[in-house]
């Protein structure tokens, strides 16, 4: 009984002397997720800023009124509309490496239908809506005359452009198609952006799925074999 008192007095005086450790902990932790918190929402507020305004039109006050937040807490966090700009650039690779990363782990492990799981992607209403397609526009108006949007770019990019080529690989392999796998893996991203730009520009007959549509033909006329198209209804005489 003695013993059983002691190690309970023990343990409560083991309790008090953590108890502000884990006090201090729990505050840094709040503080943490509240900057995380501010930092998105004035990210958020310069991507709806960058599609309305531009990039040159776009100002640090812009943000602030944007995000419902002061002035100061703009300076506070990114001390720079250049900062703020870069972690905004940065932010939405991320959010589009997270998306294509994703729908590449779930298509599985055939490369036909990872590659069309990339390309559906692409057209994710997440990821390719107005707002952010514009954003992306006024970024990459800007990258020639800035190198560190250059860097940030090249990296992801090639990234990305690398799985394309293995998945042309895979599938000339498979298929015994003729064509160079970096050349197509090219002629592929070429595509997508086209049909990012002209949903960018608002071009009447081209949608989000208009351009899936067409995406989905670039795949059947390229990897025949893989991607056949659905044979036409006979009509009834």
């Amino acid at each position: 009984m003695l013993e059983t008192i002691i190690r309970m007095k023990t343990a409560d005086a083991r309790d008090a002397l953590l108890e502000p450790v884990r006090k201090a902990e729990s505050e840094k932790r709040g503080r943490k997720a509240a900057k995380e918190v501010r930092q998105l929402q004035l990210i958020e507020a310069t991507i709806d800023s960058l599609a309305k305004r531009g990039y040159s039109e776009t100002t640090m006050a812009d943000v602030a009124d944007g995000a419902g937040l002061s002035r100061g807490i703009v300076n506070f966090h990114f001390e720079s509309k250049e900062k703020l700009l870069i972690a905004t650039l940065q932010y939405m690779y991320d959010e589009y490496s997270a998306h294509w990363r994703n729908a590449l782990h779930k298509a599985g492990d055939n490369p036909a239908d990872q590659l069309q799981a990339l390309v559906a992607a692409d057209f994710d209403r997440s990821i390719c809506n107005k707002r952010k397609l514009a954003a992306w526009c006024a970024f990459w108006g800007e990258a020639k005359s800035r190198p560190t949007y250059q860097a940030l770019s090249s990296a992801r990019d090639a990234v990305y452009q690398n799985i394309f080529i293995d998945l042309c690989t895979a599938l000339k392999q498979n298929g015994g198609y003729a064509y160079e796998p970096q050349v197509m893996a090219l002629a592929l991203s070429a595509m997508l952006e086209g049909l990012w730009l002209r949903l960018m520009m608002g071009t009447e007959d081209t949608t989000r799925e208009t351009a899936l549509q067409a995406a989905n033909e670039f795949l059947s006329a390229a990897f025949p074999k893989h991607y056949p198209r659905k044979a036409a209804s006979p009509t009834k005489s």
